[in-house]
């Protein structure tokens, strides 16, 4: 399969993001830290990752929670999915948040969430008087009553 190359500059001292398994859709990213920072409970920090990525025009990248920091750690990641638009050229960042009731502590090199690269589509807006019905409508929020 061919791999789309993504141009990064890493101002890191962590090494670049990489796929864990050959069937992983994210890559994890990593804290950019001189030294640890504590997250209060229902605290948010934005922390950097040091990476900055040129993703081709068609692209976007979406930064989402690692399951496992959610789990142990209770952190997790605000503005979830984060999109990264192809035009951006700032450092990628992450903004985290503590939903646990302890303080958690994030270390340089820790790995704080994940970043999924996909093609994505722009579309252009036809207006219209109405649009076709289908079996589900205006339904929305639970309105299935399935769990």
């Amino acid at each position: 399969m061919s791999k789309t190359k993504v141009k990064i500059i890493n101002k890191s001292g962590n090494p670049l993001p990489e796929y864990a398994t050959e069937g992983s859709a994210g890559m994890d990213l990593r804290a950019d830290l001189k030294e640890a920072i504590v997250l209060k409970p229902m605290e948010r920090q934005i922390v950097p990752t040091g990476l900055f990525i040129e993703l081709p025009q068609g692209y976007e990248a979406q930064v989402r929670p690692r399951s496992g920091v959610a789990l142990k750690q209770g952190i997790t990641c605000l503005n979830s999915p984060e999109t990264v638009d192809s035009d951006y050229r700032g450092e990628v960042k992450v903004i985290l948040i503590n939903l646990s009731l302890e303080e958690q502590s994030i270390q340089p090199g820790d790995r704080i969430a994940q970043m999924i690269v996909a093609p994505v589509e722009q579309i252009k807006w036809k207006p219209v008087d109405a649009i076709n019905a289908t079996g589900r409508n205006e339904g929305g929020f639970g309105h299935t009553g399935k769990s």
